[in-house]
C-alpha cells in the first residue's frame, strides 16, 4: 500500500511539474477599463478556452503585478495571458497589439 501511495505521490509531482511549464497563449483584447486604485482591469476578448470561456465577453480581471497597469489604457488593443488564482481570474502579461 504504502509503494502505490508513493507512487502516486509521484505522478502527481510529475505531471503538475509539467502543466507549470506550459505557458498559456497569449489572447486578443480591447481595454475598456483600467482600475489602479482596485488593481483590476476590465477586457473585452474572445474565447480563452484554457479558462472554459467558449464566447466572447467582456469581464472585469485582478492583475498579478499592479504595474501591468501602467502600460496600457482604455481603448488600447493588447493581448493578454490570464490564468485562474484561488477561484479569481488573473492577469498574468499584458502587452499592447502591434
Amino acid at each position: 500500500m504504502r509503494t502505490i501511495s508513493a507512487l502516486i505521490v509521484a505522478a502527481l509531482l510529475a505531471f503538475g511539474g509539467q502543466a507549470s511549464l506550459a505557458q498559456s497563449p497569449m489572447v486578443s483584447g480591447q481595454v475598456i477599463k483600467v482600475d489602479p486604485a482596485a488593481k483590476k482591469i476590465t477586457i473585452k476578448h474572445g474565447p480563452i478556452p484554457q479558462l472554459d470561456m467558449d464566447e466572447p465577453m467582456t469581464m472585469v480581471y485582478a492583475v498579478s503585478d499592479p504595474n501591468l497597469l501602467k502600460a496600457v489604457k482604455a481603448g488600447d488593443k493588447i493581448r493578454f495571458e490570464a490564468e485562474q488564482i484561488n477561484g479569481q481570474y488573473t492577469v498574468m502579461k499584458i502587452e499592447k497589439a502591434k
